[in-house]
């Protein structure tokens, strides 16, 4: 417009070709543009301060820090502006934080299945090896999917005796990692004696574990893994 006002004889002429072909604006519209040119607010110009703090914030943090974590990284600056303001930046910006993924739950407990005494009445200690061992699972995210990770310490030690890894969470994760450290003791000679080994895993169902929770007795007969009365 500033290029063709003085072709046209001024403002008000270009506007109203404009406005003839479905493109509507005021003239006052372009004076309040100028005026904003040549004077810009404080927000505006507080937004050109921040908006390279930001960038740089979210590039040092390898492009996954939020909102809520840059606008914290601002005020540890001294940089105190408002969270809302931040959002609007980035959206500006066109940056956006990391998204978590969907929360997975690996225990879900199953009120209709018998729950298994707990035997050792929440006291972790052990006075020997292979006389109390406990269980669990959990999952790992990784670039190809999730991986499911069981393990089994013993607790005198804290030593993990026996592990496996599988992409679902089916009852044959919980029990090889029990196989493997029922094997590696063997293995190392210390093989767990009738009647003292505890095994120990929470009350959920999910995995399996109540095939083999509590105590390694209730393993699910695999034959030679476990003693009676263990």
């Amino acid at each position: 417009m500033d290029e063709h006002r003085a072709r046209f004889g001024g403002v008000e002429p270009i506007c109203r070709v404009l406005t003839e072909h479905d493109c509507k604006i005021a003239p006052s519209t372009y004076y309040a543009h100028r005026t904003r040119l040549q004077s810009p607010s404080a927000r505006t110009v507080r937004d050109a301060e921040l908006k390279p703090l930001i960038q740089q914030i979210f590039e040092v943090n390898y492009r996954v820090y939020g909102a809520r974590k840059v606008w914290r990284e601002l005020h540890r600056r001294g940089h105190i502006v408002a969270r809302c303001t931040v959002e609007r930046l980035m959206r500006e910006l066109g940056i956006a934080g990391a998204v978590r993924g969907k929360k997975l739950i690996t225990t879900i407990s199953d009120s209709s299945v018998e729950r298994a005494p707990d035997l050792l009445d929440r006291n972790f200690v052990a006075p020997a090896p292979n006389r109390c061992w406990v269980a669990d699972f959990t999952h790992v995210k990784t670039w190809s999917g999730v991986v499911y990770v069981a393990f089994v310490v013993d607790i005198f030690s804290r030593r993990i005796v026996g592990w496996s890894a599988a992409t679902s969470k089916e009852t044959r994760l919980v029990l090889d990692a029990l196989d493997m450290a029922l094997w590696q003791r063997d293995r190392d000679e210390q093989p767990h004696q009738r009647g003292e080994l505890i095994h120990h895993s929470d009350a959920g169902s999910q995995g399996g574990f109540n095939r083999s929770r509590q105590h390694s007795r209730l393993v699910c007969g695999i034959p030679g893994t476990c003693a009676d009365g263990c």
